[in-house]
């Protein structure tokens, strides 16, 4: 299933236990336990690339101001050979374990790399990654991007659907795209074939259950397997016949966009005549009656 939980602030989309193998995509999906499919957008293999390669310049950088600080002082004598060796070392270590462990832990899984490219490093659960998460992608890091130039990431990250490298998998986090456009809410009319039946049809109001659940899949039928989309239309086409008269003829998916629409035009014609009705009533119900006395 693809993770699918909505951007933020957005409900998650919650489904029934029968239909959350309809919801397909990757393979490294998460759904909970409660069949709520969580909707976590992986970056892209290029976007991961740049923000990777940004964030080892900036460590190689900082490195080689280490390497020139420890040269000065060797020539001037301050360090001998053996201290100068210690200090490489250690100044391999602080820029390429130290330095990117602090700041991806201080910055919950961001860097200048992942800020440039729009990403974030979080768990597998979406939660904000920590000390041991961050520690653990750094060492492993120097092992698969320093020491073999990137070539054991790349090779990881390509065989998996989230382009996760080792690090990520061993930490058990993965890089989050989190410049994504804002979600859009597709609107469904009553199908043109229908428009007669539209006309005469009477459709009772609906369990809210089985309402959200047509909902979700009108907004979501694009994206299913057409084998899934046709399985789960027409399960939910049987739940809502009982509420429908005349049942018209076609395919299920037609049907719910149908119902669906027409139980929005007649609620929003229903509430329409609420607020008129309030509004004619608003005088009697705020005015006094004639020789009432006024509050004071």
């Amino acid at each position: 299933m693809s993770r699918r939980t909505k951007a933020r602030g957005a409900s998650p989309v919650v489904l029934r236990p029968d239909q959350v193998e309809a919801f397909t995509a990757g393979g490294d999906e998460l759904v909970t336990g409660e069949a709520v499919a969580l909707d976590l957008r992986p970056t892209s293999f290029v976007l991961r690339a740049a923000g990777v390669l940004i964030d080892y310049l900036a460590y190689a950088l900082l490195l080689v101001g280490a390497l020139v600080l420890v040269s000065l002082l060797n020539d001037a004598g301050v360090l001998d050979d053996a201290l100068s060796q210690a200090f490489l070392v250690a100044s391999i270590a602080v820029c390429f374990i130290v330095v990117p462990t602090v700041v991806e832990t201080a910055s919950h899984g961001r860097s200048l790399g992942k800020l440039a490219v729009g990403a974030r490093i979080v768990r597998t659960d979406g939660g904000a990654i920590g000390l041991r998460h961050a520690l653990t992608r750094a060492l492993v890091g120097l092992l698969e991007i320093v020491f073999t130039s990137g070539g054991l990431a790349v090779v990881v990250a390509l065989l998996n659907g989230s382009s996760r490298r080792l690090g990520d998998l061993m930490a058990g986090t993965y890089s989050r795209n989190e410049r994504v456009p804002r979600a859009t809410h597709v609107v469904y009319g009553v199908p043109a074939h229908l428009q007669g039946w539209a006309e005469v049809a009477d459709v009772a109001r609906l369990p809210d259950g089985l309402a959200r659940r047509i909902a979700s899949f009108l907004q979501q039928a694009p994206q299913l397997a057409p084998a899934s989309r046709q399985r789960v239309a027409a399960e939910l086409a049987a739940e809502t016949v009982p509420f429908v008269s005349p049942v018209p003829a076609g395919e299920p998916e037609f049907l719910l966009a149908g119902v669906s629409a027409l139980r929005r035009q007649r609620e929003s014609a229903a509430l329409a005549r609420e607020a008129a009705l309030l509004d004619r009533l608003a005088p009697a119900l705020t005015e006094t009656v004639p020789g009432f006395p006024r509050r004071r």
